[in-house]
């Protein structure tokens, strides 16, 4: 059975990446909760999606004292999940100010999910596919997908994510055709697509047996899959 993944919580009712859109996506029934990490300059773990706070700056530039309230820790996002699996989306890009070469986030995301205990339901993604090399290597047991842009060459994708132990690719829901998920099953690997909002198009993937899908609208998703 396919997945559910609420994108950045139920983003589309609540507001995304906050505690409580990863609430009401348990509320609503959800699977599971995508959700977007980054590390302010004093080392703390924070979940938003873009590198600037509106307003405050750069968060890679604040110490964690500094956050608005909204903006939660990771640990107090993960808490929030409750049971649901978590796919944390590891921020680091060269082309953003917080990009850091060293991959100091990802090794710290995956030490954290490890102190936890929690990763029989964590997925720890990323579109650097250094990032998750670097949780592989710091916790080798933790599930790992990499994300990909529509443009990309998802047949070869998944080869380069199967020779490093990625357990899955998570492909922008265009990219992915009935032939993608039987080859990325041939060879061990999930296919996790994002952003799903469309019945139809939920229905379609399902069909053709993608693992999961990442979506805005968790309600409409369930009607979708779910309904009889």
């Amino acid at each position: 059975m396919t997945a559910i993944f609420a994108h950045r919580g139920a983003s589309a009712t609540k507001r995304e990446n906050t505690v409580e859109a990863f609430v009401e996506a348990r509320r609503l029934g959800a699977d599971g909760v995508e959700l977007d990490v980054r590390r302010t300059q004093d080392g703390a773990l924070v979940v938003h999606h873009d590198a600037d706070l509106p307003g405050v700056g750069p968060i890679a530039r604040l110490a964690v004292a500094e956050l608005p309230p909204e903006v939660p820790l990771l640990e107090a996002a993960l808490n929030a999940c409750g049971p649901l699996t978590v796919n944390i989306e590891v921020k680091n890009l060269p082309n953003e100010a917080d990009f850091d070469r060293d991959e100091t986030l990802a090794a710290a995301v995956a030490a954290l999910v490890a102190e936890l205990q929690l990763g029989p339901r964590v997925i720890i993604s990323s579109f650097n596919l250094a990032a998750i090399d670097a949780v592989r290597r710091a916790e080798p047991d933790l599930a790992t997908g990499w994300l990909t842009a529509s443009g990309y060459d998802q047949r070869r994708a998944l080869v380069t994510a199967a020779e490093r132990g990625h357990g899955a690719l998570h492909p922008h829901h265009t990219a992915v055709t009935a032939e993608l998920i039987d080859e990325a099953h041939g060879l061990g690997l999930a296919i996790n697509t994002w952003t799903v909002d469309e019945p139809h198009r939920m229905r379609e993937l399902a069909g053709w047996g993608v693992d999961s899908i990442i979506t805005n609208v968790v309600d409409v998703a369930l009607r979708a899959l779910r309904s009889p």
